[in-house]
This record gives structure tokens, C-alpha cells and sequence, in this order.
């Protein structure tokens, strides 16, 4: 046994080995798929960060998302950088007629700025506010297009510090407007995206994947036909759908959990402890009423005394077998080959009870005990009778069964015991009166046991439910690891 056992292990490591390490790596890739997906859908919203923090990766990325710098705000920080580098020259100064013309280009720019709003086609709307806000408060002035003014002219300028202002602008304006962008939009009017192209590699992988999955599930179960086998993979479709992305991560989840790579289920377990628990609670108490009241309504209407004294063909039966009277059966053969037995002392004790009060009535007994030296015959005959009638009863209802004829007297018995059961039960009063009682008994079960559930905690009959699948799982790890250790 211990030959086979090892001779086994291998084959099964060299047939389960490959496709363990498949589905990790297929489940890796849907989670690398999965991470780019969420980067792309999260690019737009977050680039500002990007561009702050990694600033090479928006050179790369952009053009994906069909991304360039606005021309105007473009123009605008140009014209900024170029009026610095003129200034930082020493032959220059700010009543310079290069500054000069640099100064009144800027001012310009900045009124056409304020007027046409080059941050609208980007939706950086809260942006644009900040960046007038900021130089208003720089200025102190109530409005953006006076304080863009004052600002860009070389009286402000000549009075105040250049070089510390110039660095306000390229510290705390020229960032946020460096931010703005203009996006390209394709034929239809919808902004260009060019993830497809990275996103098309995953999707002919896991297309191709699904397909595979489902001709074997289909050659294996040959009752499925092939739209049912991808059914029971339907949430792998979100996967190579090039829309919805966000949803890839019902599969990626299904495939991490089933390759192992991570185990979500005592994470689940914890995230829902507490509805699951007065879900099942609320369940449960909903499936015993609905047991109890229908059960209820079956005896008040008469269906089970109809089902139990008129026997339908209707009814639905699972085999041939008659299992009342198998049940019958075995209830009688445990009853003379198992029960009379241990009960044969008690049996004689009775039927000795049983005589000897007969005897004591009879006028013969009373005489006998009359009779010098006869008198305690009685009681030992009477002891011995009883014994032998226990000892008669047992054997005789145990040969009995096990002989041919004596089986069939007792099978006409139990069928004359359930025509006579049956006919007595036809009386009208009886039959009410049965069908009343059990409706209070399945009422009294439904008001004492029922309503007694709402005052248990069913968070701890979740933690015990639990601990008993905690139990479950270490007896078949253990179960294994000793399989192992045998071969």
C-alpha cells in the first residue's frame, strides 16, 4: 500500500504541478492588467500629483492619454522664463525696451487669460480660482485682472524687489498654471485614449484563456453544452472587455483566492461577521416559521390525514420502496432480537405480578394455600410459570420472525394493525380532534423555541460555527500531512 501511495505522489505533482504555477502566473498578470487599469482610469484626476512627484512618468504617459501642454498657458510661462533669463542679464535693467516689451506681452497674456480661460477644456476650473486668488492676495487687490496688471509692470517691479517677486511668480503661479493642458479628442468628439494599445495584449491573453477554460470544462461534463460552460465563468468576461475596467476586480479576486497567492477568505469573514450574523439569524428564524405555519396549514386543511388514510398515486415517491412499512420492519426486528432480550427480567417480574393476582382471585388458590405443607407450592410454580413464559415469548417471537410462515403472519399483522389504525382514525371527531393538538403543539414550538432564538446572541453562534470550520480545517491538514508522512 505504502508502494502505491509513493509511486502516486509524483504523478500527481508532475500532472497538477504545471497548472498550479499556470493559474499563479495568469493571476499575476490579472492583477499587473488590473493595477494599469486603475492607474489609466485614475490618470486624469491624479496627474497633477504625478507631474509634481514624477514628472517623467507624465512625459511618458501623456501622450497615451492624448495629452499636450495648452499653447496659451504654454506661451504664457515662456514668456515668464524668457522676461527672468533678460533680467538676470547684466547690461539689462527693467526700463530695458526688450523688459519692457516682455512686461507688456505678459500683461497682455494675462488679460486674455482672465477673459477666454484656457483651463476650461481641462475642467481645471478650482485651479484656474486658486491661481487668481493668490495674486490677488499677493497684490491686495479686489480683483484678478488689476492684480495681474500691477503685477506685470515695471513701476511694481521698480518699487519692490524683482527678484524675490519673480520668484513668487515661478514658486506659487507658474506650478499651478504649468498644470493645464489641452487634450486631443478623436472623430466622434470623445477625448483620445490610447490604453487599448496596452490594454489589447491582456485581453487577447484572457480571451484566449476563457476559451480554453471552457472547451475543457465542456469535454469534461458532456451534459453542459458551451454557452452554459461559460456561464459558470462569467465574471472572467470582465477581463477582456475594453470598457468597465474598474470590474476586473471580481475575477482578479476569484483567481488570487484560487491560486493561492492570497487567502481572502478570513478577510471575508471578518468584513462580514457581523452582518452575516444577523442575516443568518433573521434566516433562521424566517425558515422555522415558514416550516412551522406550513406544516400548520397542511393539518388544518387535511392534507396529511388525507395522505396518511387516502394514499394518492400523486404522491411523489424516490424509489419503489415502501419505507413505513421497512421502517415497521425494523423497528420490530430490534424489537424481538435486541430489546425482549434485555428486557426478559423486567417481562418476568410482570407476568409473575400478572398471575400470581389472578391466582390470588380464584377460590382453587385460596383453598390450596390452606393445605398443611402444600402452601408455598404456589409461589414456586408461580415464579417458574412466569419464566417460562418470558423465556416461551422471546424465543417463540424470534423463531417466529426469522421462519417463513411466522414472517408472513407477522406481515399480515402490521398490515391489519395499519387498516385498523387507518379506519379508526376516519372518525371525524378523533381526526379534529388529533388535527387541533398538533396545531398547538407546532404553535406552542413556534412561540417557546422560536421566540427564545431572538434572545440568543447570534454573534457568538457565528464564532462557533467558526471555530467548528477552524476545527474542520486543521483535522484535514492534519489528515493530509499524516497521509503524506504514510507514504
Amino acid at each position: 500500500m505504502q508502494a502505491t501511495t509513493s509511486s502516486s505522489t509524483p504523478a500527481e505533482k508532475n500532472t497538477y504541478g504545471p497548472i498550479v504555477w499556470i493559474k499563479k502566473l495568469i493571476a499575476i498578470l490579472a492583477v499587473i492588467n488590473l493595477l494599469l487599469g486603475l492607474f489609466n482610469l485614475s490618470y486624469i484626476p491624479a496627474r497633477d500629483f504625478y507631474l509634481r512627484h514624477f514628472p517623467s512618468l507624465v512625459v511618458v504617459y501623456d501622450p497615451i492619454k492624448g495629452i499636450e501642454p495648452h499653447p496659451d498657458t504654454e506661451r504664457y510661462l515662456k514668456t515668464a522664463d524668457k522676461l527672468t533669463a533678460e533680467l538676470h542679464q547684466p547690461q539689462n535693467e527693467l526700463t530695458a525696451p526688450k523688459v519692457e516689451d516682455l512686461l507688456t506681452s505678459l500683461s497682455i497674456q494675462s488679460q486674455t487669460m482672465l477673459d477666454e480661460n484656457p483651463f476650461m477644456a481641462s475642467g481645471k476650473f478650482g485651479t484656474f480660482a486658486k491661481v487668481q486668488r493668490r495674486m490677488q492676495q499677493h497684490i491686495g487687490s479686489e480683483y484678478a485682472r488689476e492684480a495681474f496688471q500691477t503685477f506685470w509692470s515695471s513701476e511694481y517691479l521698480f518699487a519692490t524687489d524683482w527678484e524675490s517677486e519673480l520668484e513668487f511668480f515661478n514658486s506659487q503661479i507658474a506650478p499651478l498654471i504649468s498644470t493645464n493642458y489641452f487634450r486631443l479628442v478623436d472623430d466622434y468628439g470623445q477625448f483620445v485614449d490610447e490604453f487599448w494599445r496596452l490594454d489589447i495584449f491582456f485581453i487577447c491573453l484572457f480571451g484566449v484563456e476563457f476559451l480554453v477554460r471552457t472547451f475543457f470544462r465542456y469535454r469534461r461534463n458532456p451534459d453542459l453544452n458551451w454557452f452554459d460552460a461559460m456561464l459558470r465563468r462569467w465574471y472572467d468576461i470582465f477581463l477582456f472587455l475594453p470598457f468597465w475596467r474598474w470590474l476586473r476586480v471580481l475575477p482578479v479576486t476569484v483567481r488570487l483566492q484560487q491560486s493561492g497567492l492570497v487567502n481572502f477568505k478570513r478577510i471575508l469573514v471578518q468584513m462580514t461577521h457581523e452582518p452575516a450574523a444577523n442575516l443568518a439569524d433573521r434566516l433562521s428564524q424566517f425558515v422555522m416559521v415558514r416550516v412551522i405555519n406550513q406544516a400548520q396549514e397542511s393539518i388544518a386543511e387535511g392534507e396529511v390525514a388525507e395522505s396518511l388514510l387516502y394514499p394518492s398515486s400523486s404522491y411523489i415517491e424516490v424509489n419503489p420502496v415502501n419505507e413505513v412499512e421497512v421502517i415497521s420492519d425494523r423497528l420490530l426486528e430490534l424489537t424481538i432480537y435486541k430489546v425482549l432480550p434485555n428486557i426478559q427480567p423486567e417481562l418476568e417480574a410482570l407476568l409473575h405480578y400478572s398471575i400470581q393476582g389472578a391466582f390470588k382471585d380464584s377460590s382453587f388458590y385460596q383453598r390450596l394455600q390452606q393445605i398443611p405443607g402444600v402452601g408455598h407450592l404456589p409461589a414456586e410454580v408461580l415464579e417458574q410459570l412466569a419464566s417460562n413464559l418470558a423465556d416461551t415469548t422471546v424465543s417463540v417471537l424470534a423463531s417466529s420472525y426469522a421462519d417463513v410462515k411466522g414472517r408472513e403472519l407477522f406481515d399480515s399483522l402490521t398490515e391489519q394493525f395499519n387498516a385498523a389504525f387507518r379506519q379508526a382514525l376516519r372518525d371525524k371527531e378523533t381526526l379534529e380532534e388529533l388535527e387541533a393538538l398538533l396545531g398547538d403543539l407546532l404553535e406552542e414550538v413556534k412561540l417557546n423555541y422560536v421566540v427564545k432564538t431572538t434572545q440568543t446572541d447570534p454573534e457568538a453562534t457565528l464564532e462557533e460555527v467558526q471555530k467548528l470550520d477552524e476545527e474542520a480545517e486543521n483535522n484535514s491538514i492534519y489528515s493530509e500531512v499524516r497521509k503524506k508522512n504514510e507514504a
